[in-house]
């Protein structure tokens, strides 16, 4: 399994993105590297189909994928939360349910 995080520096969010990233993977028993990649300029933004910090691949797969219409570039991302709620960070649930399916158990 190929993990990425990808964040913007200027993003507050994003120590806590990674932190919950790996609580998570250790709650389901996930040993696996995480490539962690800080994004500095609009050109790597748009290289690497970057939509906001931080966000989460896994096998090349953003866990929760934007639409179409996206726009790649340095910003800050906000994540729809289960209860209709908007966060700077994806939910336990929602990286949860990512690892799942990308082992093949959901």
């Amino acid at each position: 399994m190929r993990i990425q995080f990808l964040y913007y520096e200027e993003c507050p969010s994003h120590e806590a993105g990674l932190q919950r990233l790996r609580e998570v993977m250790a709650a389901e028993g996930i040993d696996a590297p995480i490539e962690i990649i800080k994004v500095e300029t609009e050109a790597q933004a748009e290289a690497l189909r970057f939509v906001g910090s931080p966000t989460i691949l896994i096998d090349g797969a953003d866990i929760v994928p934007s639409s179409g219409e996206a726009l790649y570039r340095l910003t800050c991302r906000t994540y729809r939360l289960e209860d209709g709620r908007f966060s700077p960070l994806p939910s336990a649930a929602t990286i949860r349910a990512a690892l799942q399916k990308a082992q093949g158990r959901t």
